[in-house]
């Protein structure tokens, strides 16, 4: 799930997500926005956590509500925050997830990631803009990358959109997803481009 903004997350969906055998919650950033009180933000990590191990990637957005009170959040609900590193996956040993800041929230350290990936067979590489995916090109192959950011465009008008849908594709070692993410910015509406959270299953 990525870009949740003001949107508040419903006990429905996590009972939904509760019937899936969930190795890792990964939350792609932009859980907040100017105006969004941190109890929010707090009651929805609360809920995301009782899904499985709860990981995050800051956003372009969050450092309007400040880091600091997020990183508290993510701590006290039992979290962990990915800036340019690799943790691992509970029950996959050989699995590693990589997770890459917004440049919004610093100089992003590629140099830094790519070192913390030694000793993993596979990877997952979240960032929150799907831009950075380029800066990882032939330094690391993950199985699987993951992004947000864009809403899909979030108000489309048939075909046409300030960006474009969301995407699940196969790359050459794996798949990429970009998500048209959860919550809306700016203007509280959706058109053309339905918000998501997803599930994603890997087989090896």
């Amino acid at each position: 799930m990525s870009d949740i903004h003001r949107r508040r997350i419903s006990s429905g969906l996590i009972n939904k997500l509760r019937t899936f055998p969930v190795d890792a919650v990964i939350v792609g950033g932009d859980a907040a926005e100017k105006g969004v009180p941190l109890s929010r933000v707090k009651r929805n990590f609360q809920l995301l956590a009782t899904v499985g191990p709860l990981y995050y990637i800051f956003g372009n957005n969050d450092q309007e509500v400040g880091t600091e009170g997020l990183l508290k959040i993510i701590e006290e609900t039992g979290g962990m925050t990915l800036v340019d590193q690799t943790l691992d996956i509970p029950g996959h040993p050989t699995w590693g997830l990589c997770g890459l800041q917004d440049p919004s929230n610093g100089m992003v350290d590629v140099d830094q990631a790519v070192a913390s990936t030694i000793g993993y067979k596979h990877l997952i590489l979240a960032a929150h803009n799907p831009s950075l995916f380029r800066k990882i090109e032939g330094r690391m192959e993950p199985k699987l990358m993951l992004a947000g950011h864009t809403h899909g465009g979030q108000i489309r008008l048939g075909k046409w959109g300030l960006q474009d849908l969301g995407v699940f594709q196969k790359t050459t070692n794996g798949a990429k997803l970009i998500s048209n993410g959860f919550g809306t910015t700016m203007v509280p509406l959706r058109l053309g481009a339905k918000p998501e959270c997803h599930v994603v299953e890997i087989h090896y």
